[in-house]
């Protein structure tokens, strides 16, 4: 987890542009660097680094000597760099597995050497031999990339809003979509002619970095796929395949790794898995576990300390008040930049918890389950699907905006804190292979969802046979106390700082608030960010038939 941030084409002092650079600061405590690229007037980059992979040598913007004429920014972990460094026998400058990115390009291409990596990524390529720039992200958008262009020729890219909102341009602040490069050509004045972004990876398709990866079998057998068929039991060894090794590869890094545990099936299977892959691999130290709760006899914080018993980790239990809650709300909104309700319901205790998380333990790489709703349909508006097909558009559907809200989430809340989060459900492998598996396969069964997924780890005793089959809670339901939530708390608190839930703003909002907790949230981000970035903060979180 690093920040990147670029502008070119844009006249405004070298102090100016600094200011804006340093606003992502916290996204990498442990160097800064910023520059204005040589040949290129008006143009300057700048990389804020938590160091995770690589020595010395993996400090940005990257130049290698066998490419004196690419720049490369990157905020990403590529799991596959040495697959890829032996496949085309590349010789390394450094130990930094983004390098594969400049070596990938200067041979194939921007669109091939995005397809080629399995990992997750928000970068920039700027080549001064063909006088342009490239922008990538990855497939599900786990590292957050955002820019604008203008008619004068400006064009600005940062992994967070803050970075570009307050530049002296003309223009919307857009997300970059994941899935998709776009290249811009610079002219010699140094402005930038605007492009569009064009698809590289559709999520239901096999990505190309599979054909260079070989898949081991439990009996040693080293074949190109996984076993073939539909049988069930086929399927589900397939399935507890891919996905511990979508743990395991995450588990790339020199930091400790813990997880967050909320006791759920998401968390447990990650959680679980996760320590019985630092122990194969060696590691002496427990795994540590984190949940945060109201109190002790939150649903989650029972549920968890359960699941932490049974995989030996060394557990924490972090409480909170309804005070403490209200008091992180402003702090919650400008790290995720948005005002979207339910991503600041749940974000408030990911916040709190990830804070704790930084300030007493060495933690700094949190494995997370998220991505598993979207994945496997676990949602309960999945049980209402009109037919399985539906089920399969809708969940392919949440999974192309996931960006916009749980991803953003597990990304801001922990890049506050300089911390890194990795998120094994959203793997290109396992999620590429679930999808297309039959529609009413993966549709809920019995009134249960996530029915296949559950069965796939069924009678291996990874976690609690009861966490395995818990029905599903919402993160800000589960942390307090059975039959309440931390944000009906804070509803009610709400009731008595306000008269009437409307206000009157300067402008007409695309979505105006329908009620005080929504006036609460808007008014903070307005008094940040203005009303310019409503097209940000817009998606559509239930389907049609759920509305």
């Amino acid at each position: 987890m690093c920040g990147i941030w670029a502008l070119f084409g844009c006249d405004c002092s070298d102090l100016v542009k600094c200011k804006e650079a340093l606003k992502v600061a916290h996204r990498g405590p442990d160097s800064f660097q910023i520059n204005n690229l040589e040949g290129l007037k008006n143009s300057m980059v700048a990389f804020h680094r938590l160091h995770v992979v690589g020595g010395i040598g993996g400090m940005q913007p990257m130049i290698l000597k066998k490419y004196p004429h690419l720049t490369l920014l990157c905020n990403g972990e590529i799991y596959n760099y040495k697959t890829l460094q032996n496949e085309f026998d590349y010789l390394f400058q450094t130990d930094c597995d983004c390098e594969v990115i400049l070596h990938l390009y200067n041979e194939f291409g921007g669109e091939k050497a995005s397809q080629l990596l399995d990992g997750v990524f928000a970068f920039i390529v700027i080549d001064t031999k063909q006088n342009c720039v490239m922008l990538s992200r990855d497939s599900y958008g786990v590292r957050p990339l955002y820019y604008v262009t203008t008619k004068s020729g400006v064009l600005g890219a940062c992994s967070e809003v803050k970075g570009l909102c307050e530049l002296p341009v003309e223009g919307d602040i857009r997300h970059f979509p994941p899935g998709h490069y776009m290249f811009c050509d610079i002219m010699k004045n140094g402005k930038v002619i605007p492009s569009t972004p064009t698809k590289f990876h559709r999520i239901d398709e096999p990505p190309a970095h599979l054909q260079y990866q070989r898949l081991e079998l439990e009996h040693g057998t080293i074949l190109l796929f996984l076993l073939p068929g539909l049988e069930e039991e086929t399927v589900k060894r397939n399935i507890r395949y891919l996905f511990s090794r979508a743990v395991d590869k995450r588990l790339m890094g020199s930091r400790r790794v813990g997880c967050l545990l909320s006791g759920g099936l998401d968390s447990s299977v990650v959680a679980a898995l996760t320590a019985q892959k630092l122990k194969e691999h060696g590691v002496a130290e427990p795994l540590q576990t984190f949940t945060i709760g109201m109190n002790s006899d939150s649903t989650d914080a029972i549920a968890a300390r359960k699941v932490a018993r049974h995989i030996g980790s060394e557990h924490h239990e972090i409480a909170f008040t309804l005070e403490e809650g209200i008091k992180a709300v402003e702090s919650v909104i400008l790290s995720l930049e948005t005002y979207d309700v339910l991503v600041i319901q749940s974000s408030v205790p990911m916040y709190i918890l990830c804070q704790y998380i930084s300030r007493n333990t060495d933690n700094i790489l949190i494995m997370t389950g998220e991505g598993a709703d979207e994945v496997a349909q676990g949602y309960f508006h999945f049980l209402e699907q009109p037919t399985p097909e539906d089920g399969h558009k809708e969940s392919m559907r949440q999974l192309q905006q996931i960006y916009m809200y749980d991803v953003l989430r597990i990304d801001r809340c922990t890049a506050a804190h300089g911390l890194e989060i990795r998120a094994p459900f959203l793997d290109h492998a396992f999620t590429s292979y679930y999808l297309n598996l039959p529609a009413d396969m993966r549709a809920p069964k019995n009134g249960i969802e996530k029915y296949f997924l559950r069965a796939a780890f069924a009678g291996s005793n990874l976690i609690p046979n009861t966490t395995l089959w818990r029905k599903k809670e919402g993160f800000s339901i589960g942390v307090s106390e059975e039959g309440t939530s931390w944000f009906e708390q804070l509803q009610q608190h709400l009731e008595g700082l306000y008269a009437q839930s409307k206000c009157f703003f300067n402008h007409t909002p695309t979505i105006p608030p329908r009620t005080k907790e929504e006036l609460f949230y808007r008014q903070i981000f307005e008094k940040k960010f203005g009303s310019k970035l409503d097209r940000i903060c817009t998606y559509q979180r239930r389907p049609k038939w759920a509305q």
